[in-house]
C-alpha cells in the first residue's frame, strides 16, 4: 500500500462538493472526483470532503460526477489547495434521488493495488473501542484471543498469523515486536479516521516484510473538520472508557491536535465457571499529540508524540494481589511505551519531489504468568527517504526510489518455572532462566517504476536490497498490475517476496500462561515467503443502485518459516525452521449492495486451505508430515445489514459471522495422563451475532449494542484450570468466545 510522498505529506488537492442552490451548503457524499482522461481519483465522504494527489503539473482539470447531478469539469491552478464545488441537479431526470450517506467499507476503485478502505462510518457500526474491534464487520481480517488469561488478541489475514501482516500507523511501520501481542488495543476507535487493508505483497517503498498484507491506520489529523470529538462507553462487564480528540489551528501554517484515552475495568467475571477471570482487570492511559506545519505551498512537516501506560491483572478469581508468590495463579503485565514520529516533504517542481518519514519507540514490559516471569525492553528506530519523479519528461513513466534504515534492539529476561519431576527434552535448547538479546541493523535501498498511460494497464515493478547484520544481504522483488477493462470491470494481480525475523518470545508470550517448556531446535533462520494474488472487481447497476462484487484468490508459500509446534509433546513447544512445505490458499467472494433506500447489505464468504509441515513421532528422527495448520478456520461467512432512516437520524446495524471448524493441537500425552484432560482435535462450527442501534442528533449520538448475542461460549478454554501449577495446565487452546453476551452503551459528541 505505497502512498506517494505528495499524498503522505500534503502536496495534494482538497475540497468539498455541495448541492448547488442550497444556502446551507448541503454536502454530497460518494461523488466521483478524478483527473480528466485518467483513473486517478477518489470519492467524497459524508461531509462532501475529498483529498486527491496531483501527480504532475499537467493534471489541471478535475471531473466531478454523481448520479442525479450534472457532470462538471473544472480547472485547478497549481497553487490551489482547497476548493469548493457546487453540483446542479440534472433537470432532465424525471426522478432525482440524493443519497448523503458515507460509503463504509469498500474497495478503492482508483487504487493500483487491491485496497479495502474502512471509513469512519464503518467504524461506527460497532462499539469499536480499539483497533482490535474494528474488524467485526470485515470479511478479510479475523481477530481472536491468543489465550484465555491475558486478554491478548491477534489478527489473521490470508490464513496467516498477524506477525506476517505489516502494521502501519499514519503510513509508518508500527505495532511490531513487543507491541504485537497487545498492540490491537493501543489505538482507540475514536482516534481513527480510516483503515486501509491491502492483501498480498505491498510496495517495496515500505520495506521487505508484509508477507500476507498490510494494514494502515490513519489517526485523525490536525486539519480535519472536527474541532472536538468525545466518546464515552461502558459495558455489562463494567468496563468504562473515555476518549477525547481536540484540534487547534493557530494560523494558516501551524495546527495541532490532542488525543486522549482512558480505560478502566476492575470487576471480575467468570461466565464459563472455570475459576479464572474471563478478561483481566485493566487500567490504561494513552496520549497522542500531532503537529502539522505548512512551511509554504510546497513544503510541510508533521510530528507526533505518543505515551502509553497499561496494567493488566488476571488469573484465578480468588487472586487479587499483583505478586507471583503464593498458591493462587495470577498474571500481571505492565507496559510503558513511548513513540515519536517525524515526517516531511518538499516539492522541487512539478516533476520531482522528496519526502522522508522517521519514527522511534521505547517499549518496556514487566510481567509474570503464574510463576513464570518475562521482562523485556525494546528500542526501535526507523527512517525512510523517498525521491519521486517522472522519467524523461514523460508522465507515463514515473519512479520512486530511496534509502531506508531499520534498527531494533531487544533485551528479554525469561524465567519459566519447571514442574516438579519434569523431564528434559531429548533435543534442543530449553528456554528457562534465559537472557535473550538481539540487535537488528538493516540499511536498505529500493527502486520502484510505474507505467501509467490512458487505456493501458498500470504496471508497477519494484525491487529493494537490504543488508541485515545477522542474516546478510537479500533482495525483495515485487510486481503489481491493474487493468481497467471499462468502468464496470477492474482486474488486479500481484506477486512478490517477503522476509521477516522471528521473535519467538514476544510473538508467543501467550504460551507463558501454560506449563509448557519452550525448546529451540537448531539456529533459527530468517523467514522467507512468496505471495501471489489476483483480484477482480465488477460493478453492476441494478435499479439505479450499484452492486459491487469482489473476487480474490491468494497463495502464500514459505521457503523458510519458523514453526511453533504444539502437536509433538504436551510438555514442550518446539521452535524450528520449516522441514517441508508450508502454504496458504485463500479464496474470497464479497458483495455490497443497497437493497432498498437506506439498507446496505454486505455478504461475504471466504475459504482457506492452510497447511504446514511438522515433525511427528520421535523428534530426533526428523520425520515430518504436511497437515492443516492448527487454530485456523476452514471457512468464514459474514452478513452485515446496516439501515439508516431519513437524514440518518436512526441507524440499525446487524452482523452475523459463521466460523468454520479449526484443527486443534493434539499433543501425544503419556499413557497415565488423566482422562479428564482429553480434548477434541477440531473445533465445532459456530455463529456470532452482534447488533447496535444508534440515535443521531445534530452533534450527539447515543448508541446501544450487544456482542455475542447467541451467548455462545467455548467450553473449558483452559486445560487443567483446577490445577494451574500442574504439568497439564494450558490456556492457549482458545478457538472461540470466552465470555457470553456483552451489552454496551455509549455516546459520541462532535463539534465541527
Amino acid at each position: 500500500m505505497a502512498v506517494c510522498p505528495a499524498m503522505l505529506f500534503g502536496q495534494n488537492i482538497t475540497g468539498h462538493v455541495y448541492e448547488d442552490g442550497d444556502s446551507e451548503k448541503n454536502p454530497i457524499s460518494g461523488v466521483n472526483v478524478y483527473w480528466v482522461n485518467t483513473t486517478e481519483g477518489t470519492a467524497t465522504d459524508a461531509e462532501g470532503y475529498f483529498e486527491l494527489r496531483r501527480p504532475s503539473k499537467s493534471y489541471k482539470q478535475l471531473v466531478i460526477s454523481y448520479i442525479g447531478f450534472e457532470k462538471d469539469t473544472i480547472s485547478v491552478e497549481r497553487k490551489q489547495k482547497d476548493i469548493e464545488i457546487f453540483l446542479r441537479i440534472n433537470k432532465e431526470l424525471k426522478e432525482v434521488r440524493i443519497v448523503s450517506r458515507e460509503p463504509s467499507a469498500h474497495i478503492d476503485r482508483m487504487a493500483s493495488r487491491s485496497v479495502q478502505e474502512i471509513t469512519g462510518a464503518e467504524l461506527c457500526k460497532a462499539a469499536c473501542c480499539n483497533l482490535g474491534e474494528s474488524f467485526e464487520t470485515n470479511a478479510s481480517v479475523d481477530v481472536s484471543y491468543s489465550d484465555a488469561v491475558t486478554g491478548a488478541k491477534q489478527i489473521q489475514l490470508l490464513g496467516l498469523s498477524g506477525i506476517y501482516t505489516q502494521m502501519m500507523v499514519d503510513n509508518v511501520p508500527d505495532l511490531y515486536g513487543l507491541a504485537q501481542p497487545f498492540g490491537l488495543s493501543y489505538l482507540p476507535g475514536t482516534w481513527m479516521k480510516a483503515i486501509q487493508i491491502s492483501k498480498g505483497c505491498s510496495s517495496v517503498v515500505d520495506g521487505y516484510t508484509a508477507v500476507a498484507g498490510q494494514i494502515n491506520t490513519n489517526t485523525k489529523d490536525p486539519d480535519d473538520e472536527e474541532k472536538i470529538a468525545i466518546n464515552g462507553m461502558f459495558n455489562s462487564m463494567m468496563m468504562c472508557e473515555g476518549n477525547f480528540v481536540g484540534r487547534v489551528k493557530f494560523n494558516k501554517h501551524l495546527s495541532t491536535n490532542l488525543m486522549l484515552h482512558a480505560g478502566y475495568m476492575q470487576m471480575k467475571h467468570d461466565d464459563n465457571g472455570d475459576g479464572f477471570l474471563d478478561m483481566p482487570m485493566m487500567s490504561t492511559i494513552n496520549i497522542r499529540n500531532k503537529w502539522k506545519y505548512r512551511i509554504d505551498a510546497v513544503s510541510m512537516l508533521q510530528m507526533a508524540l505518543n505515551a502509553l501506560y497499561e496494567n493488566r491483572a488476571g488469573g484465578q478469581m480468588a487472586y487479587y494481589k499483583n505478586t507471583n508468590n503464593g498458591d493462587l495463579y495470577g498474571i500481571n503485565i505492565v507496559t510503558k511505551r513511548f513513540e515519536a514520529l517525524l515526517k516531511g516533504g518538499h516539492e522541487f517542481n512539478d516533476d520531482f519531489n522528496i519526502a522522508f518519514k522517521s519514527s522511534g519507540a521505547y517499549h518496556n514490559q514487566t510481567s509474570f504468568y503464574g510463576k513464570n516471569t518475562y521482562d523485556a525492553v525494546e528500542k526501535t528506530f526507523y527512517f525512510n527517504t523517498v525521491f519521486q519523479g517522472i522519467i524523461g519528461g514523460d508522465e507515463a513513466h514515473s519512479f520512486s526510489t530511496g534509502l531506508s534504515y531499520y534498527y531494533d534492539d531487544y533485551v528479554e529476561n525469561l524465567h519459566i518455572n519447571t514442574v516438579d519431576g519434569a523431564e528434559a527434552p531429548v533435543i534442543g535448547n530449553v528456554l528457562n532462566d534465559t537472557v535473550l538479546t538481539m540487535t537488528e541493523s538493516v540499511p536498505g535501498a529500493y527502486f520502484e517504476y510505474t507505467f501509467h498511460k490512458e487505456n493501458l494497464p498500470i504496471v508497477i515493478v519494484g525491487i529493494r536490497g537490504d543488508y541485515h547484520n545477522n542474516y546478510g544481504f537479500f533482495v525483495t522483488p515485487r510486481f503489481h498490475v491493474r487493468y481497467t477493462l471499462n468502468e464496470h470491470n477492474v482486474f488486479r494481480a500481484s506477486v512478490g517476496k517477503g522476509y521477516r525475523t522471528a521473535h519467538i518470545l514476544s510473538e508467543n508470550s501467550s504460551l507463558l500462561a501454560s506449563s509448557k517448556q519452550l525448546v529451540i531446535i537448531d539456529n533459527l533462520k530468517m523467514e522467507e515467503a512468496w505471495n501471489y494474488g489476483i483480484n477482480y472487481t465488477r460493478y453492476f447497476h441494478i435499479n439505479e443502485k450499484e452492486l459491487t462484487l469482489n473476487l480474490s484468490a491468494y497463495r502464500t508459500h514459505f521457503k523458510n518459516q519458523v514453526i511453533v509446534d504444539m502437536d509433538n509433546d504436551y510438555r514442550y513447544v518446539y521452535f524450528y525452521n520449516l522441514p517441508g512445505r508450508s502454504f496458504s490458499n485463500v479464496f474470497q467472494i464479497e458483495g455490497n449492495y443497497e437493497l432498498f433506500k437506506g439498507l446496505d447489505v454486505v455478504l461475504a464468504f471466504r475459504y482457506q486451505d492452510v497447511k504446514v509441515s511438522e515433525y511427528v513421532g520421535d523428534i530426533t528422527e526428523r520425520n515430518s508430515v504436511l497437515e492443516r495448520k492448527p487454530m485456523v478456520n476452514r471457512y468464514k461467512g459474514l452478513l452485515n445489514l446496516s439501515y439508516g432512516t431519513r437524514l440518518n437520524k436512526w441507524r440499525f446495524d446487524y452482523t452475523l459471522q459463521v466460523n468454520g471448524d479449526q484443527r486443534l493441537p493434539v499433543p501425544d500425552y503419556a499413557d497415565e495422563h488423566p482422562e479428564i484432560y482429553d480434548f477434541e482435535d477440531s473445533s465445532p462450527v459456530y455463529c456470532i451475532m452482534n447488533a447496535q442501534v444508534t440515535k443521531n442528533f445534530r452533534r450527539w449520538s447515543i448508541y446501544l449494542g450487544g456482542e455475542n448475542l447467541t451467548n455462545y461460549k467455548q467450553e473449558n478454554p483452559i486445560v487443567c484450570a483446577d490445577n494451574p501449577f500442574s504439568e497439564y495446565f494450558d490456556s492457549s487452546r482458545v478457538w472461540g468466545p470466552i465470555s457470553g453476551i456483552k451489552v454496551y452503551l455509549g455516546f459520541r459528541y462532535t463539534l465541527d
